[in-house]
């Protein structure tokens, strides 16, 4: 399979996690102690390889300061596009409780919520297309990282999305089409830096992880953090450690 072809398959295989999630939880009443456990597992898989897959290894490609430019450039991007998306509806978005407001009670929301969600999935799949780049391969460790964290995402928000009485077309419309953009991310990651200096890819790559990390404190924490309290650092302790083992055995 070619290089390009294999990045946007990864991209969207990373992606359909979400429809996964989406549909457990449509069908399925899942126990959001349960949710937010998966959620806090996820987020200590996602800060381990950004730190040990993305962020080092940038460092090592391309030097310190375009990852630290990078990464901060990352951070403020996220959290700047949050804060507009959060005043439009979008700011309880991964919550699986009442908080997400209908499309009657705030309109556009259901808009906001959609562009947040795909918000939070671009970075993830955009450096697993950089990431062919320099290994040949994807990273099995970072793969794994993506596609673990976005099971619970879509877990969380769908039941979130149910209770605010929006349909099913919306939310499977939602999941489907950013598991194709996630898809298309990749391939953009991997053809658009396939030939960029080291110093460039150190860069997109330290972008992508400071969003990502932005996203971690911003949302997934807070929202394993509301249903499983003091077992949350713990979880994520484990999900951390998982996600190194695989980082030092191969991954």
């Amino acid at each position: 399979m070619p290089m390009w072809a294999q990045a946007m398959f990864w991209g969207t295989l990373a992606g359909g996690a979400l429809v996964l999630g989406s549909w457990l939880s449509w069908k399925w009443t899942v126990p959001p102690k349960l949710v937010s456990s998966i959620m806090a597992f996820g987020a200590g898989v996602l800060i381990s390889a950004l730190a040990f897959e993305l962020v080092d290894e940038a460092v090592q490609g391309g030097g310190l300061w375009p990852t630290a430019a990078g990464f901060m450039a990352g951070s403020l991007i996220y959290v700047s596009a949050n804060t507009m998306l959060s005043k439009s509806g979008a700011k309880h978005r991964k919550r699986s409780t009442e908080l997400q407001p209908s499309e009657k009670d705030t309109p556009g929301s259901g808009t906001a919520i959609a562009i947040g969600a795909l918000l939070d999935g671009i970075p993830e799949s955009v450096v697993l297309g950089v990431g062919l780049i320099a290994g040949g391969a994807v990273s099995p460790a970072m793969l794994a990282a993506v596609f673990i964290s976005n099971v619970p995402e879509g877990l969380s928000s769908t039941a979130g999305m149910k209770k605010a009485g929006r349909s099913a077309k919306y939310v499977f419309g939602v999941w489907g089409g950013i598991a194709i953009l996630s898809g298309l991310a990749s391939l953009i990651g991997f053809t658009a830096l396939e030939s960029a200096p080291d110093e460039l890819v150190a860069f997109i790559t330290a972008v992508a992880a400071g969003g990502i990390l932005a996203m971690l404190a911003d949302t997934m924490i807070p929202e394993a953090f509301e249903e499983h309290h003091n077992l949350t650092g713990l979880v994520a302790s484990v999900g951390f450690l998982t996600a190194f083992t695989i980082h030092h055995t191969g991954g």
